[in-house]
């Protein structure tokens, strides 16, 4: 699981011309699921997010978490993350997850986040066409994958 992770003053997504999720302060947090993801690399993840110290404290200081600034997220799937770029010009998607094994991790990593945070995850629509508007704050942006735990 490959997450690409925004430190956001807002954010929003819009697919066919209706917003579908939008947030204050928080994290705009573009997800993609490979085929050998589980339960336990969501799990993971999800903690990782919330608890991240990515927020300014007093001291101008990254020392403040999601859940110290009582922030938002905007969860988007997105199985270009895994896109193989080796060979030629064009793309391969071969280690993204097909929609029968992403979209249930991909609603799990929902329900685990509203459970962590205590408030409603925004979100996109799972394999649609969606324009994303985001504000970054810094810039912060942080690339996590489960399969190189121990680099996080």
């Amino acid at each position: 699981m490959r997450a690409v992770i925004q430190r956001v003053k807002e954010a929003q997504c819009v697919v066919e011309e209706k917003l579908t999720g939008k947030i204050a302060q928080g994290l705009m947090i573009l997800l993609g699921v490979e085929e050998s993801d589980s339960d336990e690399d969501m799990l993971w993840l999800a903690q990782k997010i919330v608890n991240m110290r990515i927020f300014a404290d007093e001291n101008m200081l990254m020392n403040k978490s999601l859940l110290d600034i009582d922030g938002n997220i905007l969860l988007v799937s997105q199985f270009t993350l895994f896109a193989q770029t080796k060979k030629g010009n064009r793309p391969g998607f071969t280690k993204a997850a097909r929609p029968a094994i992403a979209i249930p991790i991909y609603e799990k990593m929902i329900a685990e986040l509203d459970k962590l945070t205590g408030k409603k995850t925004a979100t996109g629509i799972f394999g649609a066409d969606m324009q994303i508007q985001l504000t970054n704050d810094g810039p912060v942006t942080i690339i996590m994958d489960t399969n190189n735990k121990d680099l996080f």
